[in-house]
């Protein structure tokens, strides 16, 4: 939809002007997420990056943990990546490591592989040094205590958005929406404008495990109409672009878009590449699978072949597991030959992510709940 260049996206999103590339490949599901680094110096109080992530200098590439430089091109090619996103942390803070994986994606996708970068940090000499390896996109993080004409303090981060044109990229503003802040807010937008940056993103405040101690601490609440987010941040972001009548582009992105339209269409991008054939994939991107598990530590290649011998599986039918110590097969078939199994049996609903996370777990066989009852009684 749209009204006097309002457009609306599902999950209460909206936005005026163009929105960036970047954004319109993420909406589609056709972006990897590439977390360079966990540590980042700013530690905002309103940060939502994972308790195993937060500044932790690890490496991941969507829900992938990366190892060497095949762990990111292996990812980007099950989504069918058109682009990459590289945040953190701080990724400048890595800034070598940041180099290195711009070369690398743009040497093996081409330079029509849209990399877009996210940072905190208003470093002119960093950012330079990265679109001449390639970037395309820089989001500045402003910190919420320089909102406003960016003079003063907020006079480095004037500069590298004054500068990035001539370096040939596109540069914008990424912040959450402090719903105290609406004030502030509007002051910065209006700099940003005189300014020309390329467009404006603001992020849904929202609750995570990492920062609801210090969210609550400072009087925020849930909204209890909208997940995690924050009580009345999505009311000042969608009043500030509805309101808007500033030439720069302004984006707002609830949490349940980067959940419910973003994750999910990426899920579903990848269930359709990496999924086997014989797996059911779902309208959410999950995919149900039935799976035999290994009992005991003995030869899991001899025992993996009796299963598939007593299932009476053709060599297409399932696929074995190692890590895991299982055999993955047709729900449908595992239903029909599972009592007669000695070995646990379940029908599970999962992600189609590297890590494959578990979303459901229903046992089909007496071994499968005896071993279900014993976990639980043992918790």
């Amino acid at each position: 939809m749209e009204s006097s260049g309002l457009h609306l996206l599902p999950m209460a999103s909206s936005y005026r002007g163009d929105l960036s590339p970047a954004c319109v490949q993420c909406k589609e599901g056709r972006k990897m997420v590439l977390f360079v680094t966990g540590l980042c110096r700013f530690r905002c109080f309103y940060c939502p990056v994972s308790p195993n992530r937060n500044q932790i200098d690890g490496i991941y590439a969507n829900e992938r943990r990366v190892t060497c430089d095949d762990d990111v091109l292996a990812e980007a090619r099950a989504i069918g990546a058109a682009g990459t996103g590289i945040t953190g942390g701080d990724p400048l803070g890595v800034v070598d490591r940041v180099e290195h994986y711009v070369r690398l994606l743009k040497n093996e996708f081409g330079p029509e592989h849209n990399i877009h970068l996210y940072t905190h940090e208003p470093n002119p000499e960093k950012l330079q040094r990265l679109a001449t390896a390639g970037l395309d996109e820089f989001r500045l993080h402003i910190p919420h205590y320089l909102w406003g004409p960016l003079s003063g303090s907020g006079g480095a981060y004037r500069a590298v958005l004054e500068a990035a044109p001539a370096w040939g990229i596109r540069r914008g503003v990424e912040i959450p929406v402090l719903p105290e802040k609406e004030a502030e807010l509007r002051r910065l937008l209006v700099t940003l404008d005189e300014i020309g940056v390329d467009f404006v993103n603001l992020n849904e405040l929202e609750f995570s495990e990492t920062n609801e101690d210090q969210l609550h601490e400072r009087g925020y609440r849930v909204d209890p109409w909208n997940g995690w987010g924050v009580r009345g941040s999505r009311a000042v972001a969608e009043r500030v672009v509805r309101e808007s009548r500033l030439s720069v582009p302004v984006h707002y992105c609830s949490s349940r878009f980067k959940d419910g339209v973003q994750l999910k269409q990426r899920l579903i991008r990848r269930a359709e590449r990496t999924a086997p054939a014989f797996a059911h994939r779902t309208a959410d991107g999950t995919v149900v699978l039935g799976i035999v598990e290994a009992s005991g530590r003995g030869d899991f290649a001899r025992w993996s072949s009796r299963v598939a011998k007593r299932a009476r599986l053709g060599v297409e039918d399932y696929r074995v597991d190692p890590a895991r110590r299982r055999v993955e097969l047709d729900p449908a078939i595992l239903r029909r030959v599972a009592r007669r199994l000695p070995w646990p049996a379940f029908e599970v609903e999962v992600y189609p992510t590297e890590d494959a996370l578990e979303v459901e777990r229903n046992p089909l066989n007496s071994s499968a709940r005896v071993k279900t009852g014993a976990v639980v009684g043992g918790t």
